[in-house]
């Protein structure tokens, strides 16, 4: 082989295993985002999904000792039972929007790795003024505090 025949060899094999890092590198950090109807429609153990769904009234429930987590996650149409184990974050309720982060599994839940709790874009300003801390916060941005 001539020289200027290895050169093209070796370059692709260099092209080659940085398209393969490539590849894997992005498609093991895909996660797809689905809703509990589309995740039961198809539901593949072991993948890793983001499933969102509001958490159904009444089925939260929550261990502080073992730190276990269960809910149901509905989109309205189906429901999917979720088990995450650790502490909820703070805005996390019923009946509120979530998105967790895990896989489905051969038992038939799905266990969550990771728990974001949706909330609402507007800011809504206290306005009642016998709410705890309410005037001790307008002296301050007045800049009528002592100082």
């Amino acid at each position: 082989m001539s020289r200027r025949g290895r050169f093209v060899t070796g370059g692709l094999v260099i092209v080659a295993a940085i398209a393969y890092l490539i590849w894997s590198g992005v498609s093991q950090s895909v996660v797809y985002f689905v809703t509990p109807s589309e995740l039961l429609a198809a539901p593949t153990p072991s993948k890793t999904y983001r499933l969102g769904g509001l958490v159904q009234a009444g089925s939260l429930k929550w261990e502080p000792k073992s730190l276990d987590l269960s809910f149901t996650l509905s989109d309205g149409k189906a429901s999917v039972p979720v088990r995450h184990k650790g502490a909820p974050p703070d805005l996390f309720a019923e009946g509120r929007g979530a998105v967790v982060e895990g896989s489905w599994t051969k038992d038939g839940y799905f266990k969550a790795s990771l728990i974001l709790a949706k909330h609402s874009e507007e800011y809504k300003a206290p306005h009642d003024g016998a709410q705890p801390g309410y005037k001790e916060l307008m002296k301050s941005l007045r800049g009528d505090g002592t100082r």
